[in-house]
Parts: structure tokens; C-alpha cells; sequence
């Protein structure tokens, strides 16, 4: 959303954030990758806990340098992408999987597709599965 003085803001899911909150107690490292630059997503990033990358012309040049500097084989990576400047990185990911209002190019290449649409519960499913993919 952008108000009448040209500041940006963000909708974020309350939902997304137990998710992001589940995941992280199960173990498992989450990071954002933004091309953009934001202060809403870098405060949001700060209050879930987890790393952001912001201003990133080439996702996936930063995914695998992240991955190399943090020992991360990137066919552990789960990446969730919306559009199509995701597709490079998303083709070298293990896994991948987008939101239901995704690009249809990304859809194309998803692993799985969400029932949600982005920014509205993406997280939260995501933890669902893996939660039911644990029992």
C-alpha cells in the first residue's frame, strides 16, 4: 500500500508469523530475499527473527552465496517464489513452491502450489505440511 504522502507499507499475515515462529523452533533456518529494498520488510524480518536480504539484483548469485557461506547444500533449499525474476533461483533449488496468485511461469516450475495467496498465509501452510509431513 502506498498512503497520499508516498509511504509504503505492507500487509502481513499474523498467521504467517507463527509460522515463521513454528519453523524456526523446528530447526530450520528461513531467510528473505528481496529485490526491492523496504524498511516495513526489514522491521519485520527483525521482529520474526531472521535474516533478510534486500536490494538483491541477482537471487540467485545471493542464494548461492548464502548457502556457501553457511554450509548449505542447495538441494536442501526450499524456496518459495512469486514471479518471475524467482525462476533462476527456484531452478537451482531442491525444493520449490509458490502462492496461488504466483506467476504462471513460476506456477509452472513449483514443486507445490498454496491454497494461499501471498502475504496471506503462505508461512502458516507451509507449516502445516511440514507438520504433517513429520507424523
Amino acid at each position: 500500500y502506498v498512503d497520499q504522502n508516498g509511504n509504503e507499507t505492507v500487509k502481513v499475515s499474523r498467521a504467517d508469523g507463527l509460522g515463521v515462529s513454528e519453523i524456526k523452533k523446528m530447526g530450520i533456518e528461513q531467510i528473505i530475499i528481496s529485490t526491492e529494498t523496504n524498511l516495513v520488510v526489514s522491521a519485520r524480518a527483525k521482529k520474526l527473527g531472521i535474516n533478510c536480504l534486500q536490494g538483491i539484483e541477482n537471487k540467485k548469485v545471493a542464494l548461492i552465496n548464502y548457502c556457501n557461506k553457511h554450509n548449505i547444500d542447495l538441494h536442501n533449499v526450499l524456496f518459495i517464489g512469486n514471479d518471475i525474476n524467482d525462476k533462476e533461483v527456484m531452478e537451482i533449488s531442491g525444493i520449490t513452491m509458490s502462492p496461488s496468485d504466483a506467476h504462471k511461469d513460476i506456477k509452472e516450475i513449483s514443486n507445490y502450489i498454496f491454497k494461499s495467496n501471498g502475504g496471506n498465509g503462505v508461512v502458516r501452510e507451509l507449516m502445516d505440511l511440514i507438520i504433517n509431513n513429520l507424523n
